[in-house]
């Protein structure tokens, strides 16, 4: 993660601008992402004192928004909004690893643990919004392009539409998100 916020830092300093930054991070960002799947399995090995259900649904949603919506629909690639839940994404995981290997070395500085349970409260906000702008920008694209979605009459008899789909999933955020925010406030409550 650190790749990322590097590679950021650097296209914008040679661009002077925060537009369409996502193409210097683009496959760090897939790598990463995709690789942070693994995680579902160390809580499941409890490697990580995590709960399986919530790192399964933050790591999931945060894949699928990777590349079932970012890398499929190219033209939302240059929206602001990826760049907003990038930026919290990368802030985030470099503060939580930071925390899980300073725990790790029985050293961990109390400015580490305090960033880990007190800047969700603006990045959490700030990275699902900018989750479901970016989904929302790539509904017409998908709409018009049929992206994903299977219509009948077909031999299985079925039929997907992943544009109501989309809607769907930004519709799930809202019991969703609740439930995790305050689940980190009350970690906040117990660790702090």
């Amino acid at each position: 993660w650190l790749v990322i916020a590097v590679g950021l830092v650097r296209a914008y300093l040679a661009k002077g601008s925060y537009h369409s930054l996502y193409y210097s991070i683009e496959k760090p960002l897939k790598f990463f992402q995709t690789g942070a799947l693994l995680e579902i399995l160390h809580c499941a090995f409890g490697i990580v004192p995590s709960s399986v259900v919530l790192t399964a649904f933050q790591v999931m949603s945060r894949v699928f928004l990777t590349w079932a919506v970012t890398h499929s629909v190219k033209e939302v690639q240059t929206e602001d909004s990826v760049l907003l839940f990038v930026v919290a994404w990368t802030i985030t995981e470099i503060i939580r690893y930071s925390f899980y290997t300073f725990s790790l070395l029985n050293h961990l500085p109390y400015l580490i643990k305090w960033a880990r349970y007190t800047l969700f409260i603006v990045l959490y906000p700030m990275g699902v919004s900018g989750e479901l702008l970016t989904i929302y920008a790539a509904l017409p694209f998908v709409r018009q392009s049929g992206l994903y979605s299977i219509s009948l009459p077909n031999k299985y008899n079925f039929s997907f539409d992943y544009y109501t789909f989309l809607i769907l999933v930004m519709i799930s955020y809202i019991p969703i998100f609740p439930q995790l925010y305050f689940h980190m406030l009350h970690q906040r409550r117990k660790v702090l």
